[in-house]
């Protein structure tokens, strides 16, 4: 048994909880997963995870090696990586989670230049505005626009998108044009529920140099950013978005700014990554390049 490729696969264990997902994500025979971590323990002669019926757990022991673990495997990482042919350039996959119309309108239209740069590196794209696990979905890093809640990953600003108040013709000309936030129990807006509590957002804007919220009344509620643009464009709501790839809509008309002075604080961009995992230069060159794309966090 190769004793570093039984640590890296003990790491990914551990990391989900589970050899089946540990096989899947490696590539690897399930058998190959528990012989790995038999050898292991064997090896130490201590129990490093915890078999149950639902989920695999770290022992005290298998706490204090996996945390070892990550270390020697991240600098072995590291000291190959200087033997490298650099005239290769970095290669291999990265599982990156995206923001749906980001990915639609900033990042996919700027892959061209990215592989040109980087013909050997493969993206395995996920954009779905819904709540994934980075760990147990294999994901080596993801973008996220607003406020983080998650403090188990490492997160790194990398810019922030200004945020307006929209409406479409019909809808104005059916319930009228707000003027102040004090209209706003009078009117309706699209609902953007958060797939990580199912509870609709709140409207918010800044009045005075503070933040303030109004539960806002819906009569449709999602979850992604192209159904809310849709609805709004139907006519069904208020909406609060980034300014962000929706300037034509403003100057055709198909879209109307309104309570120009009661803004929402801007958005901020952010991109996670697991503390577990170490970043191969690949995904650190992804990362630096997204952010490029947003001017270094002077987007608007």
């Amino acid at each position: 048994m190769d004793h570093l490729q039984a640590m890296r696969v003990f790491a990914r264990v551990a990391q989900l909880g589970s050899f089946t997902k540990a096989a899947e994500q490696m590539q690897l025979p399930r058998p190959s997963v528990s012989n790995a971590i038999q050898y292991l323990e064997e090896h130490l002669r201590v129990r490093l995870l915890q078999r149950t019926t639902r989920r695999v757990s770290l022992t005290h022991e298998g706490s204090a090696y996996y945390a070892r673990c990550v270390q020697v495997l991240a600098d072995i990482d590291d000291a190959e990586a200087l033997f490298v042919d650099a005239t290769a350039g970095p290669r291999g996959a990265i599982r990156v989670d995206l923001p749906e119309r980001f990915a639609l309108h900033r990042v996919i239209p700027a892959l061209p230049e990215f592989f040109a740069s980087y013909p050997d590196i493969r993206i395995v794209l996920s954009a779905a505005d819904r709540f994934v696990d980075l760990v147990e979905d294999g994901i080596d890093c993801a973008v996220r626009v607003g406020t983080l809640h998650d403090t188990s990953l490492v997160a790194k600003r990398i810019g922030e998108f200004d945020q307006i108040n929209c409406a479409s013709p019909a809808y104005l000309e059916r319930y009228g044009m707000p003027q102040t936030p004090e209209d706003l129990p009078q009117h309706v807006a699209v609902g953007f529920f958060s797939s990580r509590t199912g509870r609709d957002l709140d409207w918010e804007y800044e009045e005075d140099g503070e933040l303030r919220t109004v539960p806002m009344r819906s009569s449709v509620s999602v979850n992604s950013g192209q159904a809310y643009l849709a609805c709004c464009l139907a006519g069904l709501g208020l909406v609060q978005m980034p300014r962000e790839n929706i300037e034509s809509l403003l100057e055709s008309g198909e879209l109307v700014e309104v309570l120009r002075d009661w803004k929402t604080p801007a958005m901020p961009v952010s991109v996670l990554f697991p503390h577990s995992r170490h970043l191969a230069p690949r995904v650190r060159i992804f990362i630096d390049w997204v952010a490029g794309l947003l001017g270094n966090g002077n987007n608007g």
